[in-house]
């Protein structure tokens, strides 16, 4: 295995991971990459390691440029096993190397997962020396979590930014100018949406930070590095952890026998209809991870579901309860479906909606069975009327 040059000195040693299709519940259909940064300085310094199961590959990489004996620091941005699982084995060749991580969290992180070391904790504004270059750390808690922290190349105008600015994309190429700019944005929105977007507040901190740092590249631990594109990865990430989305809808349903389907299919129409870009998920055919990167840009969501069994359908369940965890909060909403005789499934997912933290913008939607034309255009023009409404508002 080759290490990549990212810069004089300077090389990416991780690893490309490209079987993985889920990851917490988040679908990966593109694979990872797991981000480790080799600094050949005075002190041969590791920022991050990979996951334990590419150790064998991140410790190739690294011999491609230095003994692995000849590490003498160890930056621990992150506890999460994908980042630091090879830990112990990159330890096992460079036992006297110093390990620094962020505050006594990543002490205690590192300590409840590897047992005890000589860990050292540092805070934001710490810098140490390695050489003619230094490293600069900031704790950037909860993105995503209570360890995590971003480290700064001064010198070089490189940030070591962990899990921020990443993507889950498995590619051979290391840099953003070397793909399609739109996959890159796609699969970091898609990212965003089920890692980042529940510590939006803490994102915009971190968006604040880097922006003023100015860097001239950034180097995640997922995905491709930034040199040439990083306007636009810092305006998204503002745009995102803003939480003020400008328009656009989306609605999600399962159905049994069509019923609830179509009154989708008609809520679509009317949001597309008063000029707003709507997005129509049926359940059966979407995983709910491709889902969540809609709600960024999306005021509008309506969920649709039939009942069954006095429930709403599992598959709706599902959706709502991985979207509650993510909390965007903030939207405008509404729940519709069909129901045969007891018809509790749709009102269950409007108090899962008022649960995710979404203001409800329409009463619910019932419909007995199945919906005539005269009831369908009656749904129509309630959603117009009700975006009508809240544009005068």
């Amino acid at each position: 295995m080759k290490a990549i040059k990212v810069r004089e000195d300077i090389y990416w040693v991780g690893a490309i991971d490209w079987t993985i299709r889920n990851f917490h519940g988040y679908n990966t259909g593109r694979g990872t990459t797991y981000g480790a940064y080799l600094i050949v300085d005075d002190k041969i310094t590791l920022i991050d390691t990979v996951k334990a199961e590419y150790t064998d590959e991140m410790l190739s990489r690294i011999r491609d440029v230095v003994p692995l004996e000849d590490i003498d620091i160890i930056i621990s941005n992150h506890v999460e096993m994908d980042h630091s699982g090879a830990l112990p084995g990159i330890r096992k060749h460079c036992p006297n190397a110093a390990v620094y991580t962020s505050g006594p969290s990543g002490v205690k992180g590192l300590t409840a997962h590897y047992g005890a070391d000589q860990y050292i904790p540092v805070k934001s504004g710490d810098r140490i020396s390695i050489g003619k270059r230094s490293l600069s750390f900031v704790a950037t808690p909860m993105l995503h979590w209570p360890d995590n922290m971003i480290t700064y190349c001064p010198e070089e105008r490189i940030l070591f930014s962990n899990d921020a600015f990443g993507q889950h994309l498995a590619t051979s190429e290391r840099f953003d100018d070397e793909l399609s700019l739109s996959v890159t944005l796609e699969e970091a929105k898609r990212y965003y949406g089920n890692i980042i977007m529940c510590y939006g507040r803490q994102a915009q901190e971190a968006w604040k930070t880097v922006s003023s740092l100015e860097p001239e590249m950034i180097a995640p631990s997922h995905g491709i590095i930034w040199r040439k594109h990083i306007k636009e990865i810092l305006d998204a990430y503002r745009l995102w952890s803003e939480n003020t989305p400008p328009g656009n809808a989306v609605v999600v349903y399962d159905s049994m026998w069509h019923s609830t389907e179509k009154m989708a299919k008609v809520i679509a129409e009317a949001f597309a209809d008063c000029g707003m870009s709507a997005r129509l998920y049926d359940l059966k055919g979407n995983h709910y991870s491709n889902i969540i990167p809609e709600l960024l840009t999306s005021k509008y969501i309506a969920v649709g579901s039939p009942t069954l069994n006095s429930q709403m359908m599992p598959l709706v369940s599902s959706f709502l309860c991985y979207l509650k965890g993510l909390s965007p909060k903030d939207r405008q909403a509404f729940a519709f479906g069909s129901y045969g005789w007891s018809g509790q499934g749709i009102d269950q997912v409007e108090s899962a909606l008022v649960e995710c933290g979404f203001h409800i913008c329409m009463e619910k939607i019932r419909i007995n069975y199945i919906p005539s034309q005269e009831q369908l255009d009656e749904i129509y023009s309630k959603v117009v009327n009700m975006i009508g409404n809240e544009t005068k508002q």
